[in-house]
């Protein structure tokens, strides 16, 4: 999420970008009355596995019980929202493949929720408001074939594809901050903290407007800058960059939940790399590599 961040749960104006990795799914015809699920990693190793019930989807056997209370939830809503879904009672194995490490939080749950309602033949959307609370732009990048404009509001829920091709795209840096941040606690203590959300909401939305529309790179870091600060204003929540790299001289900015998973850095390659290996950060991907 380039812009939006937490005002998106309100209904500001949100860049999206989709990224180049992200999730694929197999669903095979299996003998026998019960789901198997396998997930593996991007390295092929299998780190999860369970065998569900399809009377009610609950795990008969599970790595991780955690996970499968999550893959129950999709499964259920999904036969709510498409009764023919799984209504025959085969058995099917299902294998899950994530082309990005598990830590990185490029939407391991969201391309999930898009893949089964891909094979469940409903509205990805429909799906993840079923099951989830944020805003649901990341499962709308799930299906997106490039950057997007995305609103999420009591009005309308809508996203459009978006010519978002920075001149100066190489000079654009995502970093990985090895935190794994919970979408649902960050949500939680935005609700909380979060002051004068109409004025939160209008003014992202007009940052957003102009993010589309920027084509230096002198312009473009001003506008992060000043989208940092505005959600700092509003939320009471401390700019990554103030509390842990107040000496880089590009623009920081968060990306989502502020606190984890990736930021943006922006400046040259050799100097953006050199300050975050010193900083024990060596995951520095650039733009063009990242995005789709």
């Amino acid at each position: 999420m380039l812009t939006g961040e937490y005002a998106a749960l309100d209904g500001a104006l949100t860049v999206a970008l989709p990224t180049k990795k992200g999730q694929k799914m197999t669903v095979k015809a299996h003998r026998g009355t019960d789901l198997v699920w396998q997930s593996y990693d991007h390295e092929g190793k299998l780190w999860f596995e369970s065998e569900i019930s399809i009377y009610d989807f609950s795990a008969v056997k599970t790595t991780d019980p955690e996970v499968s209370e999550r893959l129950k939830k999709y499964l259920k809503n999904a036969v709510r929202l498409n009764c023919e879904f799984l209504d025959k009672w085969n058995a099917f194995k299902i294998e899950t493949f994530l082309e990005f490490p598990r830590d990185w939080g490029l939407g391991s749950s969201s391309t999930l929720i898009h893949l089964i309602a891909e094979w469940a033949e409903i509205n990805p959307l429909e799906l993840y408001f079923k099951c989830e609370n944020g805003s649901g732009y990341d499962v709308a990048c799930a299906g997106a074939k490039g950057p997007i404009e995305y609103i999420s509001s009591d009005d309308e829920i809508s996203y459009t594809p978006l010519d978002f091709k920075p001149a100066f795209a190489d000079q654009l840096f995502f970093v990985h901050l090895g935190n794994k941040q919970s979408s649902d606690d960050a949500i939680k203590t935005y609700l909380t903290a979060v002051k004068d959300k109409k004025n939160l909401v209008k003014t992202i939305t007009e940052i957003s407007e102009q993010v589309c529309e920027v084509k230096d790179f002198t312009t473009f870091n001003k506008l992060m800058d000043a989208h940092e600060e505005v959600i700092a204003k509003h939320t009471g929540f401390k700019r990554v960059k103030e509390v842990r790299f107040s000496d880089f001289s590009g623009s920081i900015k968060s990306l989502g939940a502020w606190g984890g998973d990736f930021i943006l850095a922006t400046g040259e390659k050799d100097y953006v790399h050199s300050y975050f290996n010193a900083k024990g950060l060596p995951s520095v991907v650039p733009y063009k590599e990242m995005v789709l």
